[in-house]
């Protein structure tokens, strides 16, 4: 075989250079592959059934770091053509050029070729364990989406090139092999005198290449649960059988919920979810045989907070819910990936709180929604749906706009149309498009057909344009504007839309009922003035995608009736102000004003605006203020510590010990509260001797250790993170690792995350010290002295997100300025427009320090909480 690099041969017929020609489509894969997990390569064959829509003399497909030995293209009456090869690596395609013209009608392609099992967590790669002897065991596996299907085999790796799948799998004896569907054989075999086993499994349904997934290796399952007659089995490396239980009553749960719920039964034979210990993303949508990180899918209930019981529901209820949207109706192409994955959000969402309705998820998915948000403020936004030409532009799709914004996008016109039709639009948008692939329009039309309203006059403007509105309530009249924490760039322009059809609810405080209205061009007037109801709430509900800013009467109107608002009404109140606080357009007064009427409020996501507030204000604080952040932290934090305490009380609600947490947390760390650091140490010193620490707690009470940076400490944490109890507690441990606040200490975790910890936790773990307060300088400088050893280690996806926390590098406008210039001058293949948010949030948090400075406005400000 040659490489050619840029030859026209392989140049596709349409515009587009990152689309395929349409001559030749597939319609069936028959695929075998032979994983060598010790040589750490495979060897594979497939059968491609095609239908050629236009006479021609060459078959262009997909194919990126394979070895094609030999094509040969069929048609049924004739004989098979054998092809000469050309590879384009660049475009990352075969050509297959034919001594004949192939004529109109079906034919098969047959491709025999080679790969390596990589370590890049992507396409057909390796992942290793060890195993209770202490052995080095290996897996083979897949993670195809977006386009990594034509790094594992050639095909037409598109997302409406939909085909079935018909998978076998030659291994090695005593290895276990998953699939998409069902085992229909499993024979002996023999591969060079060796002794192998052929698994052959049965076709899928029509689905896009992304979905394939085998998976090879020491691994079990357990016994299969039936749901509504689809088994469900959990697959795990050996001897971790007891963290499965709690997954298999989520899926179960899923199954039904959503089976209801779509008026559809699932389109698959049965539902493995496999714990895979290096897996890049949080989990994998594969038909039937959904990936999974091991913290998302394994776990002991009785050593576990609420939210990471939490988290692996929400990411089982996410991924069995891509299997009817994404699955079995799939995008027509990358710039729609989030009719995939919000969708599938808002659905994990709307299925954890049937779930456990106690733990109030759609309250919780409030600060889901704010972070996207506080990325939608910035110029550097981009709209929901964004065009996507290349494989790197469609790996950078996968972000907080995509998942949260546009989950909150379509939570805000579920409440808007009412969930029962907007339910029945659902239902008619997977009818009509089952097995096939769709645009966002045909979601609108549905929505339409069910409602009776122009859904797609309204929605556009949120989906089609970024940014988000602020509604301001003046007296009785309300006006819209784009909200921006920055003025816009003179130089770039912006990427935030001007105005929006805004369906806004509002609620007088005096119980009369709520008026609707759908805010377009100008302004509108309320029919009742706020004096006369004793104030309004815009917002009501709390569904709305949009900040509010309210004059000053009317915020201390609600400060005073928090008790009437309901939990993500009283955060919207508390997350608008601090917005307008950040963004220079309010006062940091504001806020703390709002958090000294909190009193016995039980909401966690409330505190965690105040939290993060005071974090921030610690960040940007010289020497002498930091003393007056510590005690604005006690004064309004402390007492709500104090009621809860320690200890969990019979009857406190299921968000409460989450709440505990927080305030510990805070108190221990920013607030250097002394009872809290001896108390924290003191369990922690406990639980070295054999004690427990509730898991609620565990990670508060470490991040208050590692703040005092006693002798010895170090070393405990990381011997716990070397000899976890379970996959929670060896991640707990490991992120504590990057919060002692001593810069040697910080170094030699760095050399830790680069070293010993997977590639899939490692980014993170650099990020962790990237936005340590002491250790992150000097870390941003070795950060910059190996970026090319990190990028290359880490895999590409996670770039941006290693370098997310360098936004808190704010005190220092010189580090601030070095901080853009390296990542402007190094851009990432994957997340550029990510890091380029990241860097725009670094400069806003620049800005607020320097208001903050300015005549000594911080301390003034938090003087005046500590007088109150």
């Amino acid at each position: 075989m040659r490489s050619v690099p840029g030859d026209p041969a392989s140049a596709p017929c349409d515009a587009d250079p990152h689309r395929l020609p349409r001559t030749v489509e597939p319609t069936a894969y028959r695929l075998v592959l032979t994983p060598d997990l010790g040589a750490a390569r495979f060897s594979g064959s497939v059968e491609i059934d095609v239908i050629v829509h236009d006479q021609t003399d060459r078959v262009v497909l997909h194919a990126a770091e394979l070895e094609i030995a030999a094509a040969m293209v069929t048609p049924p009456a004739g004989d098979p053509m054998r092809a000469t090869v050309t590879l384009d690596a660049e475009g990352e395609r075969a050509v297959l050029h034919l001594p004949a013209p192939l004529a109109k009608g079906d034919a098969t392609v047959s491709i025999s070729f080679e790969g390596e099992l990589n370590d890049k967590l992507r396409g057909f790669y390796r992942s290793t364990f060890t195993d209770e002897h202490g052995r080095t065991r290996t897996i083979a596996t897949t993670q195809l989406e977006a386009t990594n299907a034509r790094r594992t085999f050639p095909c037409w790796d598109e997302p409406d090139r939909k085909a079935t799948f018909e998978i076998t799998l030659v291994i090695d004896e005593q290895l276990a092999a998953f699939s998409n569907s069902p085992i229909v054989s499993d024979e002996a075999a023999s591969v060079d005198g060796a002794a192998k086993r052929r698994v052959r499994f049965g076709p899928t349904m029509k689905m896009s290449p992304y979905l394939v997934a085998f998976v090879v290796g020491p691994l079990e399952a357990t016994d299969p649960v039936d749901a509504g007659g689809v088994p469900i089995r959990v697959v795990h490396t050996p001897g971790k059988a007891h963290l499965t239980s709690f997954a298999v009553d989520v899926a179960r749960h899923a199954l039904e919920f959503f089976t209801e719920y779509f008026g559809i039964p699932y389109p698959g034979e049965k539902l493995d979810l496999v714990a895979i210990p290096d897996f890049a993303h949080g989990a994998m949508e594969n038909l039937g045989c959904v990936t999974f990180r091991e913290t998302a899918l394994l776990v002991d209930p009785a050593a576990a907070s609420r939210v990471e019981l939490e988290r692996i529901a929400d990411v089982v209820h996410h991924e069995v819910a891509h299997m009817w949207f994404g699955d079995l109706v799939t995008m027509g192409w990358w710039e729609g990936i989030w009719l995939n994955e919000a969708f599938a959000t808002f659905m994990e969402v709307l299925a954890t709180d049937h779930y456990r309705p106690g733990w109030e998820r759609w309250t919780s998915f409030g600060l889901e929604r704010d972070a996207a948000m506080a990325v939608d403020g910035l110029h550097t936004t981009r709209p929901i749906e964004y065009p996507v030409g290349s494989p790197e532009e469609a790996d950078g799709m996968f972000d907080v706009l995509t998942y949260a914004k546009g989950a909150s996008v379509l939570r805000m016109l579920e409440q808007y149309l009412g969930a029962d039709v907007f339910c029945a639009g659902v239902r008619r948008y997977l009818e009509a498009h089952a097995y096939g692939n769709t645009k966002t329009a045909d979601l609108w039309k549905a929505l339409e057909e069910a409602s009776g309203m122009p859904i797609r006059e309204i929605a556009d403007t949120w989906i089609l344009q970024g940014g988000h509105p602020l509604v301001r309530a003046e007296g009785a009249v309300l006006s819209q504007e784009p909200f921006s924490y920055l003025p816009e760039p003179r130089d770039a322009g912006s990427s935030i839309g001007s105005r929006w059809l805004v369906p806004v609810l509002v609620r007088p405080l005096d119980d009369r009922p709520v008026r609707r209205l759908l805010l377009s061009e100008g302004t509108a007037t309320l029919e009742v003035e706020p004096r006369a109801t004793g104030g309004l709430l815009v917002n009501a509900g709390g569904w709305g995608v949009y900040r509010v800013a309210y004059g000053a009467a009317q915020r201390t109107a609600l400060a005073s009736r928090l008790e009437t608002l309901g939990a993500l009404e009283r955060f919207n109140l508390f997350s608008d102000t601090w917005a307008l606080a950040l963004a220079g357009r309010g006062e940091l007064g504001d806020l703390l004003e709002l958090a000294s009427c909190l009193g016995e409020e039980g909401e966690p996501a409330v505190y965690h605006v105040v939290a993060s507030a005071l974090r921030l204000c610690d960040r940007v604080a010289g020497d002498e203020d930091r003393p007056l952040v510590q005690a604005a932290a006690r004064t309004l934090l402390g007492p709500r510590a104090a009621t809860l305490g320690w200890e969990r009380t019979e009857g406190e609600g299921e968000r409460i010990p989450t709440l505990r947490a927080l305030l510990l947390g805070v108190l221990g760390t920013t607030g250097a509260t002394a009872d809290v650091r001896s108390e924290a140490a003191r369990r922690f010193d406990a639980q070295k001797g054999g004690g427990a620490i509730d898991a609620d707690i565990e990670t508060a009470v470490l991040d208050v250790v590692a703040d005092q940076c006693r002798d010895g400490d170090y070393e405990a944490v990381l011997d716990r993170y070397r000899h976890p109890a379970n996959p929670q507690d060896e991640r707990r441990h490991l992120m504590a690792l990057g919060s002692f606040p001593d810069v040697e200490t910080c170094m030699s975790t760095y050399e830790l995350a680069i070293s010993d910890v997977r590639r899939q936790d490692g980014p993170f773990l650099v990020n962790v010290l990237l936005g340590n307060r002491v250790g992150g300088p000097a870390v941003w400088e070795r950060v910059k002295s190996q970026w090319r050893v990190l990028l290359d280690r880490f895999p590409d996806v996670t770039h941006d997100r290693m370098v997310a926390a360098v936004r808190t590098l704010c005190a220092d406008p010189a580090l601030a300025a070095d901080v853009r210039a390296f990542l402007t001058e190094h851009p990432l293949a994957v997340g550029t427009r990510t890091v380029a948010q990241t860097l725009e949030q670094l400069e806003v948090n620049v800005r607020f320090a320097q208001r903050m400075r300015e005549h000594g406005h911080l301390a003034k400000t938090l003087s005046r909480v500590a007088r109150d």
